[in-house]
């Protein structure tokens, strides 16, 4: 599947250690010929951390897709009706979006998004960032596997001898990811060895 010409949405929510590996993978979806289209969480805008102040990100890749952000529900609606996107990644997606997605619940933009996306029959593409992917949330990330037009980017333990339950996707392999999903298949393998990735 050519990425070219395609319309995705690019949702960034408050994984804020993630958007150094995060950013490359837009800028990387820009040089493939996708129209990116950035949807911000609250937290993206609005939270400054060691990581960066409050909003610096969001400008960074409104300035690489050459859009405006989607940063509001009633924003992020129209997305449904008008079937603007042929897909949707949600890169780094928290443990928080996880759980709600899972639990069918709409009180954000990129939430919105989502649900729209999937009104279309449309994929959506996880790239999971979660301090507790095998505590709580592993519930979340089985029930979310297995539901209709729902892709994980391939994902692993992160820093296994000092936080056991952590899972981060490999934020590269996002492209890979949604050419897979576009045709409607998982790219596999689906579970990677990310600590030594991180360590090499």
């Amino acid at each position: 599947m050519e990425l070219t010409g395609k319309t995705i949405g690019f949702a960034v929510t408050g994984s804020h250690c993630t958007y150094e590996e995060v950013f490359p993978a837009i800028r990387r979806l820009v040089e493939l010929g996708v129209q990116v289209v950035p949807i911000f969480s609250n937290t993206v805008l609005e939270v400054s951390t060691r990581f960066g102040e409050a909003g610096v990100w969001a400008e960074k890749i409104e300035e690489v897709t050459g859009r405006q952000a989607i940063t509001t529900i009633p924003e992020a609606e129209p997305l449904g009706p008008s079937k603007l996107l042929d897909a949707l990644v949600i890169a780094p997606c928290t443990g928080n979006t996880l759980s709600r997605l899972a639990n069918a619940a709409t009180d954000s933009a990129v939430l919105m998004a989502a649900k729209a996306t999937l009104r279309n029959d449309r994929p959506v593409v996880i790239a999971i960032s979660t301090n507790d992917g095998l505590g709580l949330n592993l519930f979340n990330i089985a029930k979310l596997i297995n539901m209709k037009n729902i892709f994980f980017v391939p994902f692993g333990q992160d820093a296994p001898h000092v936080k056991m339950n952590s899972l981060v996707s490999s934020m590269s392999l996002i492209p890979a990811t949604c050419e897979a999903a576009l045709e409607k298949r998982q790219l596999q393998p689906l579970l990677i060895e990310r600590w030594r990735e991180a360590r090499a």
